[in-house]
């Protein structure tokens, strides 16, 4: 392992492309912290210091926190983080399917940036809905604002549209430039940030004779062996035989070579957790936002509320929904079973016409119990916090959908630095076998 450091850093295109997306994520955390113009950082932190106090539960803030680094409460330029562009893809994905004549121009030449381009207007109008409703949760809190209200909305509307489209670009520069998936890097990092700050109020917490020592030991047992279940099933897959017949390929024949279609048991990795927490984060900032409102919105908000019964049961459906979602767009068993026919393979015991039917039960075999799988990792914090009464900040990073992002994104890292290391004839990093990525 320490020979691979030693080979990352002498390859001059893999250092450059670390040390430029470390800088990135370095910019990204910088931009968590500095508030919006017109914010008094005082008195949001006396604010949710005694929000935080009051109650022992989950609330709104802290789960929005969770997938915006910590901006959120510093109400930061990058508050809304880089949810909204995601939750614009998703959208944009259900319009492809729904939509024949959007379908029609990402088939077209160049269909694939104007589809990216809609989905960047998309995200601005995302961004300037939720902003106006951060600005309606400031004026809220009593002395947030240092300047009038009506120079304060747009300001506060255009800095934070700006800085989540800054983060898009980030995310772009990251893939071209940088190593691993600039989007979910950045959550990623996000997540990371959080982890001291939490582990500094679990020490607390036992301390002052809050938390049993013994139930947080436990509790990390149980989190080392998430981790574990993690990996295998993120590299678990059903490998399906594909025999191909003798060919002429030019003036060469080929002769019958037997293979195998490796399906993958969560072929969409850890995109269902973050699809499905894309679409609860919307609805949920702008219920925080109202919160202040009608009695009904404060009814709804608290019936959402991150560790209640009725977001476990939305956020488990939603998981499931995005598992079949992403990869029935991602692997299309008529487009895969087209291409064993044309290149003259077959799957033995299965008939030629019943190609696509076969893979898309075996796909339909394979997928759910990985979804109930993600599922159940996602909602592991909330059974820990009710179980043991763990810490919800510290509960809700070092288990369930952050453990499901970081090791998903850390083992595409990984298979990336990897990739780039033997192409320059380098080992791997590990002494025997290779790193299998996720492709986020």
């Amino acid at each position: 392992m320490a020979n691979s450091l030693i080979d990352i850093f002498r390859i001059a295109e893999l250092r450059k492309r670390i040390l430029f997306t470390l800088s990135m994520l370095f910019v990204f955390r910088l931009g968590a912290v500095i508030p919006i113009p017109g914010i008094n950082p005082s008195a949001l932190e006396a604010y949710f210091l005694a929000q935080q106090t009051a109650s022992s539960g989950v609330s709104l803030t802290s789960y929005l926190d969770f997938f915006a680094g910590g901006a959120f409460s510093r109400f930061s330029i990058f508050m809304l983080g880089i949810m909204p562009y995601i939750s614009m893809s998703i959208l944009m994905q259900l319009m492809l399917l729904l939509v024949p004549s959007l379908k029609k121009i990402s088939e077209e030449e160049g269909g694939r940036k104007k589809i990216q381009q809609y989905t960047r207007y998309g995200t601005v109008l995302v961004c300037l809905v939720q902003s106006f409703v951060v600005t309606i949760y400031a004026d809220s809190i009593p002395n947030a604002i240092a300047i009038s209200r009506a120079f304060y909305i747009p300001v506060s509307m255009l800095t934070v549209t700006t800085g989540t489209m800054f983060l898009m670009w980030i995310g772009e520069q990251i893939n071209q430039r940088g190593i691993g998936n600039g989007i979910s890097l950045l959550i990623f990092s996000g997540i990371v940030a959080r982890i001291p700050e939490a582990l500094w109020t679990l020490i607390r917490s036992i301390q002052q004779g809050q938390l049993n020592p013994v139930f947080a030991i436990v509790t990390f047992g149980i989190f080392i062996g998430v981790i574990v279940l993690v990996i295998y099933e993120q590299r678990g897959q059903r490998k399906i035989p594909i025999s191909y017949s003798k060919r002429v390929v030019g003036r060469r024949m080929y002769g019958a070579q037997s293979t195998y279609l490796p399906f993958k048991v969560n072929p969409s990795g850890v995109i269902p957790v973050i699809f499905a927490s894309a679409v609860l984060t919307f609805p949920l900032q702008l219920l925080q936002g109202l919160s202040s409102g009608a009695r009904w919105i404060q009814r709804l908000s608290a019936l959402l509320r991150p560790d209640g019964f009725t977001y476990v049961i939305f956020y488990t459906l939603l998981i499931v929904f995005f598992a079949y979602f992403y990869t029935q767009v991602s692997m299309n068993p008529v487009e895969i079973a087209k291409n064993i026919r044309e290149n003259g393979g077959s799957i033995p015991g299965v008939r030629t016409d019943n190609v696509e039917s076969h893979l898309m039960k075996v796909m339909n075999r394979i997928i759910l119990p990985g979804a109930l799988f993600l599922s159940f990792i996602a909602i592991i914090p909330s059974i820990i916090q009710a179980l043991f009464g763990f810490p919800p900040s510290l509960a809700y990073l070092m288990g369930g959908t952050s453990l499901l992002i970081l090791v998903g994104v850390d083992l595409d890292l990984m298979s990336q630095i990897e990739a780039h290391l033997r192409m320059h004839h380098h080992g791997g990093l590990t002494k025997s076998g290779r790193v299998k990525g996720r492709n986020l």
